[in-house]
This record gives structure tokens, C-alpha cells and sequence, in this order.
């Protein structure tokens, strides 16, 4: 069995979500943010030296890093999740896997790192603003006529992209970027999400 050490609103929702929607049997142990300082609590640390979260642990191993834990899973248990290495699809499931946590992920970071230091940070918010925009638009040109990255059914890709994509449709974005707000649309729609959604709430 699985066991998932999960953190409140936190990206290891979607592998709460992963395991939900392939049917595997997984021992939840959740963990909640400091509310003062909205960090993870110092418990993670006896888990993984890093302290963070998602972190799994399968086959005797303990599994840190959202995209490793996906692919392992998908390879394992969910293998059509996955295209067929030596395909183009393979190639575009590699890149979009790493840059699901990678590019897309840091200027909304920067963004939120630096909107803690107030004016101090104005010079760099025309560079933040438009490097997120820039990640946006490549991911909302990504998705395929069928709503989905990569494959026409749901993959490792899709889960990996949803927390970005989140991102990417709040306020005003949902407008600039149709194609992933009908994607977190949908996602948000299945239930295996909606499970997922439940137990990170409760």
C-alpha cells in the first residue's frame, strides 16, 4: 500500500487526486500548515529532510518531488497515463512533466516571495508579470482539441499541470486563457478530484 504524507493546501492535493482517480489503496497521513506562518509543520522533516510535502512511500521507499511521485505511480499502477517511450508524445510528456514544477512555477514564486517586500519590489514586477504571462500562454497553447495535455485521456501530464493551471485562471486569467480555464473546469468536475478536494478539507 501507499502511503501519502499530505499536506494541507499544498500541491500534494493532486496526488491525493492521482491516487483517487486510478483506484489505489493509500494510507493518508495529513499534516497541517502553521497558521501563523502558513508553513508545513516540523513533523515533514522526520519524514523526508526536507520537510515538505507531497511525499510518498512505495516499495520500501520514501518518494519526495510531486513529478517523480507521479511518474512512479503512473509507471506502477497506471501505465497508460504514460505514452509509449521512444514516441514524440513521450518527448512532450517529458518536458511538460519537468517544466510542470520547474518554469511554470517560478515566476508565480517570484511573484510571491517579493510582493512581501512591498515598493522595494516594483523593479522587478514588469519582468515577474511578463514571464508568467509568457508561461501561461505556452501552456494554454499546449492543451489538445480533446482538453487535455499531451494524450487524449487523462495523463501523468494533467496531473502534474492543474496546480499551475490554477494559477494561471484566477481573476482576470480565466478570460486570457480559455483553453486552461476549461481545463481546470474539468478537472475540478471529476469526482476523484472532488474526493480528493474533500479529504484536503477536512
Amino acid at each position: 500500500m501507499i502511503r501519502l504524507h499530505h499536506l494541507n493546501k499544498s500541491r500534494s492535493l493532486r496526488i491525493m487526486w492521482l491516487l483517487e482517480e486510478i483506484g489505489v489503496d493509500y494510507d493518508l497521513l495529513a499534516y497541517h500548515r502553521n497558521k501563523q506562518t502558513r508553513l508545513a509543520p516540523p513533523e515533514l522533516r522526520e519524514v523526508h529532510p526536507l520537510g515538505k510535502s507531497p511525499v510518498i512511500e512505495m516499495d520500501g521507499r520514501v518518494i519526495a518531488e510531486s513529478a517523480a511521485i507521479v511518474e512512479m505511480v503512473c509507471a506502477k499502477h497506471a501505465p497508460q497515463m504514460i505514452p509509449e517511450q521512444g514516441t514524440m508524445s513521450y518527448v512532450d510528456h517529458l518536458e511538460l512533466m519537468h517544466f510542470a514544477e520547474g518554469s511554470a512555477m517560478l515566476p508565480p514564486l517570484l511573484g510571491l516571495y517579493t510582493s512581501i517586500l512591498g515598493d522595494a519590489a516594483a523593479p522587478l514586477q514588469p519582468r515577474i508579470t511578463s514571464e508568467m504571462h509568457n508561461h501561461f500562454s505556452y501552456m494554454d497553447s499546449q492543451l489538445r482539441p480533446s482538453g487535455h495535455f499531451v494524450l487524449d485521456d487523462l495523463s501523468a501530464v494533467d496531473v502534474m499541470m492543474i496546480f499551475p493551471a490554477e494559477i494561471a485562471v484566477r481573476g482576470e486569467g480565466a478570460k486570457q486563457y480559455p483553453a486552461l480555464a476549461s481545463f481546470v473546469e474539468a478537472i475540478h468536475a471529476r469526482p476523484a478530484y472532488q474526493r480528493a478536494q474533500a479529504h484536503d478539507n477536512g
